[in-house]
């Protein structure tokens, strides 16, 4: 299916119901996603299900169902919890902010010096905004 159609299908209920499988990991049933997300019924559940089944983004497991092509970008899944590939980036230019501001702190202030803390300083907000947006298109 196109980028487009994944657009179409992955609204509302749908979008929840793929998040909950793709958060999961592990095979997941109907009930169990209806109980996950509090759907008001089995058959709810069952039908955004075989949405996203029609539309390639889930598959039937002998155990239930699991995300079988993942849309969300630049996030790593570690267990259950899902993080954004900019928070690593984050977390480098974070301490080489700390290294400048201790270990290679110069005597005198120069203007290369307030340079690079700028470049680090706008990284790391670039980089934390991107991240939270990335965080809440899978939450």
């Amino acid at each position: 299916m196109s980028d487009e159609g994944v657009d179409y299908v992955l609204k509302g209920t749908t979008l929840r119901v793929y998040r909950c499988l793709y958060r999961a990991g592990i095979p997941m049933g109907i009930h169990d996603v209806q109980r996950a997300l509090k759907l008001s019924s089995p058959s709810v559940a069952e039908y955004h299900i075989k949405k996203l089944v029609r539309a390639g983004l889930a598959k039937p497991d002998q155990d239930g169902y699991t995300v079988d092509k993942v849309v969300f970008e630049n996030v790593i899944r570690i267990r259950r919890t899902v993080v954004p590939l900019q928070t690593t980036f984050v977390a480098f230019f974070a301490s080489a902010l700390v290294v400048l501001l201790t270990v290679l702190r110069p005597s005198s202030i120069t203007s290369t010096y307030v340079f690079s803390l700028i470049v680090c300083g706008a990284a790391i907000v670039i980089l934390l905004y991107e991240a939270l947006k990335t965080l809440a298109s899978t939450s």
